[in-house]
């Protein structure tokens, strides 16, 4: 390229505030001339290099702003330790196909067997896919929740929530919620039903989900809407963090850990 040709790309780069342009333009013309690309070709190759740039900075500022405790990807994921899940169940959700739909996902399971791994992972793969993600134990999202209704912006609170495609509800049932509570995370449930996805992890089954928020007639309507549309996936077995303990089991691990 001659100066005066690249200092309008420059100009150019600078004005769109897209610098890779710049570098991209200068770095692939010479390979556009050996391998005789056409002007198109050329330029869809120079404008995909601060496509996929953007992309990849994008993703990165939504999993840094979803609040995830820590990073884990769905091939990370160890599902020897948990044969009887399907690996072609996670990599379809994988794809987020159950985000465009506003489906959600059960994950349930003594403690230890993966549903915050596969939380996450799920969450990443959202994000990298366009969506905004947020993450959170249940005690968190209540205490938010409150904080929302006692400055008497519940209502807000929610429609502002309903503007992220994916919402994770972590450890459901660790501990017991008071009515109150209850009545304010159905509130956040109900708002999301068949608008936007959650994704809720739980060492219960559904049917102690009444002892946890302290009012059967609530759970039982809770459950109802998230479980409408949604995949719920048992994982069974003792906890991967205790492999070479000696311990096999915990208090909570018992085989009543279904969805039923």
């Amino acid at each position: 390229m001659g100066r005066e040709t690249i200092s309008e790309i420059e100009y150019f780069a600078r004005a769109l505030k897209a610098p890779r342009i710049r570098d991209a333009a200068a770095r692939l013309a010479e390979q556009a001339r050996e391998a005789g690309w056409t002007h198109e070709e050329y330029l869809a190759a120079v404008l995909s290099r601060e496509v996929s740039a953007r992309e990849s900075s994008g993703a990165e500022l939504r999993i840094r702003a979803a609040g995830f405790p820590g990073r884990k990807s769905l091939e990370e994921f160890n599902f020897d330790h948990q044969p009887s899940l399907k690996r072609d169940t996670i990599a379809h959700l994988g794809t987020g196909s159950f985000l465009t739909e506003a489906k959600n996902v059960v994950l349930l399971g003594p403690p230890g067997t993966g549903k915050t791994h596969l939380a996450i992972g799920l969450g990443i793969k959202a994000a990298h896919a366009g969506h905004r993600v947020l993450f959170a134990t249940a005690t968190d999202w209540v205490t938010r929740l409150q904080s929302a209704h006692q400055l008497g912006r519940l209502p807000q609170e929610l429609v502002k929530l309903r503007r992220y495609g994916l919402i994770i509800v972590d450890e459901v049932g660790y501990i017991p919620f008071e009515q109150d509570a209850a009545n304010l995370f159905f509130q956040l449930v109900f708002s999301r039903y068949e608008h936007a996805s959650l994704i809720l992890t739980s060492n219960l089954p559904f049917s102690r989900w009444g002892d946890v928020f302290d009012d059967h007639v609530v759970a039982a309507a809770m459950i109802d809407r998230i479980v409408h549309h949604a995949d719920v996936i048992t994982l069974k077995g003792s906890s991967y963090r205790l492999k070479n303990s000696g311990i096999d089991t915990l208090p909570s691990a018992r085989p009543e850990n279904t969805a039923e």
